[in-house]
């Protein structure tokens, strides 16, 4: 059906709703492969059961970035043209998976990117006020960092060129784990673009785990990826010139 070779990919951690969204998701006819993050609700054993996808299993949960950075190894591993993540929380509609897909083959941009705030939001009781802040706040960082003039740094809902994500070293397996893919975009060149995406937030009660559930710790968090990461090319950048200038010396 498509000629490109496309891959869907689902971390998972004990949502209730997995074998719904899988089901909606393969109403697309593309390889699907679901990460499950360590699951502790039996959910491994529902996923052996379900036909014609990939699964995963980390023994242990080992974080949101590292069930994305498993999926980017699969998708470069077996040789896939295009990879799309989504959320398995309800938080993306499986059905606007054809708004990625309509834009492949990308001619414009290596990154498509879903964006949730694509267009100007108010603040009302309908997602988390504390959330919308941190996000803009760290939007606005990595815009002036990068260039990019995205409205939404941590949407899931994405699709990739695989063969770009080859460029990219990431390791940050928590949630700060699109801030750093953010900057190694940047240093590796990458063409950014993004399509705004449905914002819902099914359960405003949900929260952050351990640290992060305090909003000054995590937004301290996201900053410090984005520091070090900064750093670490300007380090770089220092070591090459400094190379070149023993080279002509």
């Amino acid at each position: 059906m498509y000629k490109n070779k496309i891959l869907v990919a689902i971390p998972v951690f004990n949502e209730t709703d997995v074998r719904s969204i899988i089901q909606r998701v393969n109403n697309f006819h593309l390889d699907v492969l679901v990460i499950d993050d360590g699951s502790t609700n039996g959910l491994h054993k529902d996923l052996i059961n379900i036909g014609n996808i990939h699964v995963i299993t980390h023994p242990s949960n080992l974080g949101y970035g590292k069930t994305i950075i498993d999926a980017f190894t699969f998708a470069m591993e077996n040789g896939y043209d295009y990879l799309l993540t989504i959320d398995s929380d309800g938080q993306h509609e499986p059905e606007e998976i054809s708004l990625f897909l309509r834009e492949i083959p990308f001619y414009d941009c290596d990154i498509l990117s879903g964006s949730r705030y694509y267009f100007s939001t108010k603040i009302d009781n309908e997602f988390p006020k504390e959330r919308y802040l941190i996000n803009k706040e760290i939007t606005g960082i990595v815009n002036s960092i990068t260039g990019f003039d995205v409205t939404d740094a941590f949407c899931g809902f994405k699709a990739y060129r695989v063969e770009k994500l080859k460029l990219m070293r990431l390791s940050e397996h928590g949630y700060g784990m699109p801030l750093q893919l953010w900057i190694h975009a940047w240093k590796s060149g990458l063409r950014v673009r993004e399509i705004p995406v449905k914002l819902i937030y099914k359960d405003l009660s949900k929260q952050f785990k351990g640290v992060l559930k305090n909003p000054v710790k995590r937004l301290n968090y996201y900053k410090n990826i984005i520091e070090k990461e900064v750093a670490d090319t300007l380090q770089k950048d220092i070591s090459v010139l400094k190379t070149k200038k023993k080279a002509i010396l």
